[in-house]
């Protein structure tokens, strides 16, 4: 019974010591973290993808997709600003299965959370070194930001996370976009009041101190679909959810009105090959109205190098263990295809 201590986590300060951030990689993360700004205040007008594996679990084939995405960056950048999705929490419903490379570095072993912050930290600065694209990840545990908050350019709050006060109070104090996903009900009001309480300023608990935070004027929302009672998936990257959303802005006078749409989760019913269908519906809605396209800053996509999933041990390279995802060749011509459509 109880909780049992089985070993002493080093602080984020001693982990940044040991793994840091050299003075070349910080020049690159200020570009790119300006350059991504000015996409979220509207200075500028390329456009999102936040596109990587549903959970990185392997660092020499996270790397690999990351250096393929590098290379589509170098001819797209002019209308594209692509950011890296390396996940390395994964969100467990029932609490069942693997919960990412944080909890277990190798998935066929036992948890080791040392191991598995040290694991993350190397491949996050291993894909920026190699590719100069600074990436996104799920704030699944608020307390873990400081460990990697030099690194990231990008934070995603969880459709289960999103009501939490202090994934909310936390994003409030993050000095990069944060965005909300809608609940799992899709109720819009959740995710707005979240956006409230992160552009906010706030006094609170974190890491055994009391902090105060500036409030996060990047925080943004994430439209991710959503399940009514029976179970049943019900998307909402169509023309009237946009339109909808961009009224409930207004009503609240939120600061850099903005929205990104995942286009996997219950907006595909987790058909990861739909994905391609529903970023081009995305994009046909921003051409058709201007608000629309002010307001809907990019995309969100779970791509990998192969095609589909596997289960844990099968040894695939490049496949998914978790959820499924779109395959480098069908995802590769999808980034070239959104690039013209633009």
């Amino acid at each position: 019974m109880g909780l049992h201590t089985e070993k002493v986590v080093p602080s984020a300060h001693e982990i940044r010591e040991q793994y840091p951030l050299s003075d070349e990689l910080k020049a690159v993360k200020e570009a790119r973290d300006a350059e991504i700004k000015d996409v979220f205040t509207g200075a500028s007008d390329k456009f999102v993808v936040i596109i990587g594996p549903c959970s990185a679990d392997n660092e020499d084939a996270v790397c690999d997709y990351v250096q393929r995405l590098a290379r589509v960056n170098e001819q797209t950048k002019d209308k594209l600003l692509i950011i890296p999705r390396i996940y390395t929490n994964k969100p467990r419903t029932t609490g069942e299965g693997y919960k990412g490379i944080l909890h277990q570095p190798d998935p066929e072993k036992k948890p080791d959370m040392v191991q598995g912050i040290i694991a993350i930290r190397h491949m996050f600065l291993r894909s920026l070194e190699e590719t100069h694209l600074t990436a996104a990840d799920e704030m699944l545990y608020p307390g873990n930001w400081r460990y990697m908050e030099d690194i990231l350019s990008y934070v995603a709050v969880g459709a289960r996370s999103v009501e939490n006060q202090q994934h909310r109070l936390v994003a409030s104090g993050i000095d990069v976009p944060v965005g909300m996903k809608n609940p799992t009900s899709g109720d819009l009001s959740v995710m707005i009041n979240a956006v409230i309480a992160a552009q906010g300023h706030h006094t609170f608990l974190y890491h055994h101190e009391q902090v105060k935070s500036d409030g996060n004027p990047l925080t943004h929302t994430i439209l991710r679909g959503s399940q009514d009672q029976y179970g049943q998936n019900i998307p909402n990257y169509h023309y009237e959810n946009f339109k909808m959303l961009i009224d409930y802005y207004a009503q609240h006078e939120l600061l850099n009105p903005a929205c990104i749409v995942d286009a996997n989760h219950c907006n595909s019913g987790k058909k990861f090959d739909q994905q391609p269908r529903i970023v081009k519906e995305v994009l046909h809605s921003r051409k058709l109205d201007k608000d629309i396209h002010n307001f809907v800053k990019g995309v969100m996509i779970e791509s990998y190098i192969e095609d589909g999933n596997q289960k844990i041990g099968e040894g695939i390279y490049g496949k998914s263990i978790t959820d499924p995802c779109l395959g480098w060749d069908k995802t590769e011509k999808l980034l070239y295809e959104i690039a013209d459509r633009l």
